[in-house]
């Protein structure tokens, strides 16, 4: 959950200041729920979760099943939006450290151009049954371009031609691109991305779907989530919405010259959660000369390194913490007779939060 930290901020912000703004969200909410045109300006993801096409829901699962019984590796292939929502929902959902309990092995290339980073994937595949995603509204992108061209040539020489088409799926626009034209000439199994969906926004397309439902998480619940949260939070009220109330709070900090946001987590497991929110701020916002400029932290190990900095530097951040309700796991410090450590002081107070 995001604590909004209401009571920290008292001597930054006025009950009167939140009050003004009330007008500008009654605004802004209209514009997003009234005269909704699902055809227009990529609002699609304001009602997706009402309008999920269950047939493509359906093919996801059983792809996702396929993938998992016959696939010893998973390829996953794009970059910003058409990567980073499922890996911070799979690592998120699991441990940055997925693929060492976890098969099929997730690994998502494309992200950048190294030919270090492809090799030593490649070299980890030589002996593994695989599977490929590549995902791109266009097909043109250089960097998940350069990476299918080597997968796919990869998955060729392993499988052949013909078996290799059972084995690599696309997740592109659903008409045109030259993504859309090499599946049709291939006859890959295609996923379309909606056309009024922007890739920041994709998560819950089969953009972040199908790699997810590859992970063994179950995608019903995460889309009847989706479901509770449209309506949770479709009421214009910066007091019951929470999504307005940290809207309100983030301007009138930028008003104040609060130039920073830092997203802080004190899991690693929220590290790539916290990549994806700052494409979605970063994209969304640095427009017009304007915009907070987004950053992020894990704690405690950032404040190793940059603790002085937030504590003592120039005054132009603020902090939004997220906070995890329920762990996997706890742990705790026993007591020892000599107490040669000196943390006896923490014992069964420590877990991992």
């Amino acid at each position: 959950m995001i604590h909004l930290g209401t009571e920290y901020l008292k001597k930054f912000i006025t009950s009167d200041e939140i009050s003004s703004f009330k007008e500008k969200i009654a605004l802004a909410h209209k514009r997003l729920h009234e005269n909704y045109d699902s055809s227009g300006d990529f609002k699609g993801w304001v009602e997706l979760p009402n309008n999920f096409d269950k047939s493509e829901i359906d093919r996801i699962k059983a792809v996702a099943e396929k993938i998992r019984n016959n696939s010893d590796v998973f390829i996953v292939i794009g970059i910003g939006g058409s990567y980073l929502g499922a890996r911070a929902a799979i690592e998120f959902l699991n441990s940055e450290n997925y693929n060492l309990h976890k098969t099929p092995k997730i690994f998502f290339v494309g992200n950048a151009v190294s030919s270090c980073e492809i090799k030593e994937i490649l070299d980890f595949c030589s002996d593994k049954d695989i599977s490929v995603n590549v995902i791109s509204k266009s097909g043109t992108t250089l960097e998940p371009a350069i990476a299918f061209n080597i997968f796919k040539k990869f998955i060729e020489d392993k499988y052949g031609k013909d078996k290799a088409k059972s084995r690599i799926f696309c997740t592109t626009d659903d008409n045109k691109g030259i993504l859309k034209n090499i599946a049709d000439i291939e006859n890959y199994e295609c996923f379309k991305i909606p056309d009024n969906i922007g890739g920041r926004y994709s998560v819950l397309t089969a953009v972040g779907l199908l790699p997810i439902a590859v992970s063994g998480a179950n995608i019903d619940d995460i889309l009847l989530g989706a479901k509770k949260a449209y309506e949770d939070f479709k009421i214009c009220d910066t007091q019951k919405n929470t999504c307005y109330k940290y809207a309100v709070l983030r301007n009138i900090l930028y008003s104040k010259n609060k130039l920073i946001e830092v997203l802080v987590g004190y899991e690693p497991k929220f590290r790539m959660f916290c990549e994806w929110w700052k494409q979605l701020f970063g994209e969304s916002e640095g427009k017009n000369n304007k915009g907070i400029f987004p950053a992020s932290m894990i704690f405690s190990t950032d404040l190793h390194s940059l603790g002085q900095f937030v504590q003592e530097g120039s005054k132009i951040l603020f902090e939004t913490v997220l906070i995890s309700e329920k762990d996997n796991y706890s742990l705790k410090i026993n007591a020892s007779d000599k107490n040669l450590d000196d943390l006896n002081y923490i014992e069964n107070k420590l877990s991992t939060r």
